[in-house]
């Protein structure tokens, strides 16, 4: 057994419209499923950690929660990274088990953001990202950061618009065969460069789904893993990278702290880009994803976009990467958004991925981002 923390369990709701449910359900529905997935009951939970939810905002959504699910736990916190948050309690996690703290470390994340959210609303809580001085009061949203950062990239590397829909088109082949997703009907390059203009140049399906749903893991002490009932994820290596929280104070609008994250977390894993054998990488924009994969290795500036068209990211290829469909297909529902990724990476390395199982998947890499690719935390993960 590795001296590793290990994930031994985890689960994902279906993700979609689902009028009817509240964030606290969706957390209840995933971490049950989760900690059933280990061979466990919550009773052998002694750690708890959430994130936020939009839809119903709590500010211990932790304790909230742990007093929905009848827990009592000996450590409970909340943390707030944006889309990094799901990727930053994994590793949390894993210091408390490894620390001596806990045993069995519950990671939750959950929201119903589509239909516990008006539209008005959900627009309000993106604009609150923005610096309230400098940003705010010139409505630049979320989408529109990005934007920055599209036609600043495009203009140093001479990305097109047709590479950014490629990796639209690839994130929807991918969750076409997942049964959960929440978009599975294929889509063309055209189909993308066609749909609206949300923020020049990123379309509307350059853009992250709104969804409700929710997504859980267990991480474990090494020495309490070998009583769960699935195979434990090794957690090999992880790192962080911060270089701003606003846009205007960005050092770079190419150069970001996920460069930094994935450095540190390959040193400590000890292996490096060309030893990952699927890849699941935050995906707010299309743009994210690009400038993500570039940043962090997998391949060089300008290439992503035409090694995407050419297969590279799908079943087979050089780097099989979200191959639930990331948050561009498969779902986004906050910081379950994350997640969705973290619990991705292990049923890949499971080999529980049916359809879109990449064969003999041995190292995962799971990133997640921030706020305008701001906060950055990355992982290593392996089946050993």
């Amino acid at each position: 057994m590795s001296a590793h923390a290990a994930i031994t369990g985890a689960h994902v709701t279906a993700v979609g419209a689902r009028p009817g449910t509240t964030a606290l359900g969706l957390h209840y529905e995933a971490a049950s499923g989760a900690v059933a997935d280990a061979g466990l009951t919550l009773d052998d939970v002694d750690g708890v950690l959430c994130a936020y939810s939009l839809a119903e905002p709590h500010p211990m959504l932790a304790s909230a929660f742990c007093e929905h699910a009848g827990l009592r736990p000996a450590f409970s916190a909340g943390i707030h990274a944006g889309g990094a948050s799901a990727a930053t309690m994994v590793v949390q996690a894993a210091a408390l088990v490894r620390s001596g703290q806990c045993r069995h470390v519950l990671v939750v994340t959950g929201d119903n953001r589509a239909t516990g959210m008006s539209r008005d609303r959900a627009i309000a809580a993106l604009a609150e990202f923005g610096h309230p001085e400098f940003e705010r009061p010139f409505g630049l949203a979320i989408y529109a950061a990005y934007a920055l950062v599209a036609r600043r990239y495009m203009h140093e590397y001479g990305v097109r618009s047709e590479d950014l829909a490629a990796l639209a088109v690839v994130h929807r082949r991918h969750a076409g065969r997942h049964p959960k997703a929440h978009m599975r009907e294929p889509i063309t390059v055209d189909d993308v460069l066609a749909s609206r203009v949300i923020a020049s140049p990123l379309h509307l399906l350059d853009c992250c789904l709104v969804s409700d749903g929710a997504a859980a893991v267990l991480v474990s002490a090494a020495e309490a893993a070998v009583d769960c009932a699935k195979h434990p994820i090794s957690v090999l290596g992880a790192g962080q990278g911060h270089t701003h929280e606003h846009i205007v104070a960005a050092p770079s609008l190419t150069e970001f702290g996920c460069r930094d994250s994935a450095a540190r977390a390959f040193a400590r894993a000890g292996v490096g880009p060309g030893d990952v054998d699927v890849a699941a990488i935050y995906d707010s924009f299309t743009i994210t994803l690009l400038v993500e994969l570039e940043s962090m290795g997998f391949f060089a500036k300008g290439e992503a976009g035409p090694a995407a068209a050419a297969g590279a990211l799908d079943l087979g290829g050089r780097l099989p990467c979200n191959t639930h469909g990331g948050l561009l297909s498969f779902g986004h529902s906050g910081a379950a958004g994350g997640m969705f990724h973290v619990v991705e990476a292990v049923a890949q390395l499971r080999g529980e991925a049916e359809a879109r199982q990449v064969p003999g998947a041995e190292v995962a890499f799971v990133h997640g981002d921030g706020g305008i690719l701001s906060a950055h935390c990355s992982m290593v993960l392996a089946r050993r």
